[in-house]
Formats: C-alpha cells, structure tokens, sequence
C-alpha cells in the first residue's frame, strides 16, 4: 500500500488502495479475534485442568472452554473464505470434512 503513495499522489493511492486496506483491516480484526479467543480458552482449560473429580473437570469443559469453540471456528471460517489457496497452507475445515 505504501508504493502506491510513491507512484500516485495521495488522493489516487488512497482511492486506489482503499479496498486492500478495508481487506488487510478485516484480516487483522480475525486474528485479533481468534488470538484472544484462544487466549481466554486456553486460561479457562488451565482453571478446568486443576480440578480433580472427571465429573467436575467435564462440566467445567462444556461450561467454560465449549463456549469458545464457535467463536473461534466462526473467525477461523472467515479467513478460509479471505485468504488464497495458496497462502493457506493447512487444510481449511470443509476440506477436512470430505477427507477419506
């Protein structure tokens, strides 16, 4: 983004480089996203993880870490769609649904 300023004046490189920074910006709200997300699960697995009784240890999993799960997948399914082929290396969830 910063060479179109090189190459136009201000005005025309911001009107031309508008869309790829709306897209940069959307990418980065995903990953902020899906960071703190996994942060705040990853704690919530440590404070699950000390408990001693499987029954107690369960339901602190389904009440304090599931929640997170679709939070994260949603983000995660966003920048499967924004992201090329190309660029994303790993295998992209509905690619892993049809794996035989």
């Amino acid at each position: 983004l910063y060479k179109m300023r090189i190459v136009f004046d201000k005005e025309k490189a911001d009107k031309l480089s508008k869309e790829d920074a709306a897209l940069i910006e959307e990418i980065a709200d995903h990953i902020s996203a899906i960071k703190s997300n996994v942060d705040d699960m990853v704690d919530a697995r440590k404070t699950a993880n000390k408990l001693e009784d499987a029954r107690d240890k369960a339901v602190a999993y389904h009440d304090t870490v599931e929640v997170y799960f679709n939070v994260i997948r949603y983000h995660v399914d966003k920048l499967e769609l924004i992201v090329d082929n190309q660029m994303w290396t790993l295998p992209k969830y509905r690619e892993l649904l049809f794996i035989s």
